[in-house]
């Protein structure tokens, strides 16, 4: 500070450069308080934004591995994708038609489980139902509207029904109305009228209730989930849970350990 002719004159620089470097420690002390207080990763039954939807969204970030689980189940008297004569294990999936995640996994891992174990009869992949509640009606219509095609034509027209209902469905609950499913069903050569009256009056309504009732024995909460296991005579597997949409090497992971 100088003092000249009665004014007084302030060397600004005095005092910028020590506020500038409190302001900057503020600020540094401010980002790590808030960053430790800031949103935990997502885990089962929180929302997730990489792997699954659950009763609330689930499965791990993308690149965190997944939290190991045990559970048992069965393969009941679901579809079939594969050779039950020969296979060792079972991927048992449970999962719903409105679920992005679950279109996910059919579109980028699918393929290879069933080129490297279904084909070669290592292993079956059985689709189970679990349509979350926040999906329907959507998501239970088109499971009964799966099974009311298997009725039809079996499993293999069950998995050609399968993939035009994820391809079709504009999901997140949207879902197909009934001429829609019908539409599907003529297009695999079923009767689209038979597909309507067998959803309308309900018959697989008590099927699809079960496969959520055993979705929850085993631990599943969300959709995608599964567990992969040794098939047993009885059609019981007990092994691994994975949950969520995760990579390939997930899976062969878990397949390759049962198989060992």
């Amino acid at each position: 500070m100088a003092e000249n002719n009665n004014n007084v004159s302030i060397d600004i620089k005095t005092f910028v450069v020590p506020g500038a470097i409190l302001l900057v420690g503020i600020m540094i002390s401010g980002a790590i308080f808030f960053g430790l207080k800031g949103p935990k990763p997502s885990s089962i039954g929180e929302a997730g934004s990489a792997g699954g939807e659950a009763l609330g969204e689930v499965a791990p970030p993308a690149g965190e591995e997944p939290v190991a689980q045990l559970g048992k189940t069965s393969i009941d008297d679901d579809p079939i994708m594969g050779d039950r004569d020969s296979a060792q294990v079972a991927i048992v999936e449970f999962s719903d038609y409105e679920c992005s995640f679950c279109n996910r996994f059919r579109t980028d891992t699918l393929d290879q489980i069933k080129e490297d174990y279904i084909d070669t009869g290592k292993a079956i992949l059985v689709f189970r139902d679990l349509p979350l509640p926040f999906h329907n009606p959507a998501a239970e219509r088109e499971a009964m509207a799966a099974e009311c095609a298997r009725e039809q034509g079996g499993d293999g027209s069950y998995y050609q029904f399968h993939d035009q209902l994820f391809e079709t469905t504009p999901g997140n609950g949207v879902g197909i109305d009934l001429d829609g499913l019908a539409k599907i069903a003529g297009d695999i050569g079923l009767s689209g009228s038979k597909l309507k009256s067998c959803i309308e009056g309900g018959k697989y309504k008590d099927e699809v209730a079960k496969d959520a009732v055993d979705a929850a024995k085993a631990g599943i909460n969300g959709t995608p989930g599964f567990v992969i296991g040794k098939l047993a005579g009885d059609g019981s597997v007990e092994g691994v849970v994975i949950s969520g949409a995760q990579p390939y090497p997930a899976f062969q992971s878990a397949i390759e350990d049962q198989l060992n």
